[in-house]
């Protein structure tokens, strides 16, 4: 009777801490749309507890709880791209996420999609680091070596084409790149992500991907050398229509879009569009050593 109490204890304590950390995640996801740092920093801080509960022996709801962390840091960091934050402190947070990948991979070999977040930051290390050429050159070395593993393992991952477009948009010819392959790729995705919506049924493991995909494809028709503004707004009213709220798409890529629109019609652009004085990366731009 003692053992049955026991065990009934402990699954009602996990299902507590189960069912907290998918809320926490839901907030997450938010707060990375809604361009919240600030939150996203908090959110990261709140799934700590989740990791030094010794009555947690599962190893599944571990490394999710560690890929989210990631997860976190990693967004906090792209949007802090487009509000030309800190470069000091967007890359801790980058080397914080990568760190928080890597024990989520270790608890769990078969987890790709933390190897997809890490090769996502160290590639935006490279950006970050290109006046260190050794630390630069090791970098490159790991992103490289993540993404392909990640590749051996999941090829049809959505998340990994929306990971690796930006290193092919960038990339020099010689070594592979154009903005017609990148922009296959996202294509390539967006067509895996919208076939697998619905299979993830747990909300612990990641199944975002659609509107990020939606979003880059906006974002390099409207920068390609010759752009195509009717996809690119297209593109980007799709994303919305996924994420209404989401800030960067709504409040930078939109009336961006609307400017070149604009200028090429001779039509004056929305009130509402104000272009930034820099030009902000899409919101998960990895960056290979290539970048101009």
């Amino acid at each position: 009777m003692l053992a049955a109490f026991t065990s009934g204890s402990f699954a009602k304590s996990a299902k507590r801490s189960r069912d907290a950390v998918i809320q926490i995640i839901g907030k997450i996801q938010r707060s990375d749309y809604e361009g919240d740092r600030a939150a996203l920093k908090r959110m990261y801080g709140e799934l700590t507890p989740f990791l030094h509960d010794k009555k947690e022996r599962n190893k599944h709801i571990v490394s999710r709880v560690e890929y989210w962390r990631g997860f976190a840091l990693w967004r906090r960091a792209l949007n802090g791209f487009n509000e030309s934050a800190d470069p000091k402190g967007l890359q801790e947070d980058l080397e914080h996420a990568v760190s928080e990948f890597n024990q989520s991979a270790a608890v769990d070999a078969s987890f790709t999609d933390a190897k997809i977040g890490a090769g996502s930051c160290l590639s935006n290390l490279i950006f970050l680091n290109q006046k260190n050429r050794s630390r630069m050159l090791e970098l490159i070395a790991k992103a490289g070596r993540v993404l392909k593993e990640a590749q051996a393992e999941a090829p049809e991952n959505p998340r990994l084409y929306w990971v690796l477009g930006p290193n092919v948009w960038y990339a020099p010819p010689e070594r592979g790149g154009s903005q017609s392959k990148a922009i296959e790729m996202y294509q390539r995705g967006l067509e895996l992500a919208r076939k697998d919506k619905g299979r993830t049924t747990d909300p612990l493991d990641p199944s975002w991907g659609e509107p990020e995909l939606l979003m880059n494809l906006a974002w390099s028709n409207l920068h390609r050398t010759t752009a195509d503004l009717k996809a690119a707004k297209s593109y980007a009213q799709s994303a919305l229509e996924l994420v209404p709220f989401w800030h960067y798409v709504k409040d930078i890529l939109m009336p961006q879009i609307d400017v070149a629109i604009g200028k090429v019609y001779s039509v004056p652009a929305p009130t509402s569009a104000v272009i930034p004085k820099k030009l902000p990366l899409p919101s998960g731009t990895t960056l290979s050593s290539g970048t101009p």
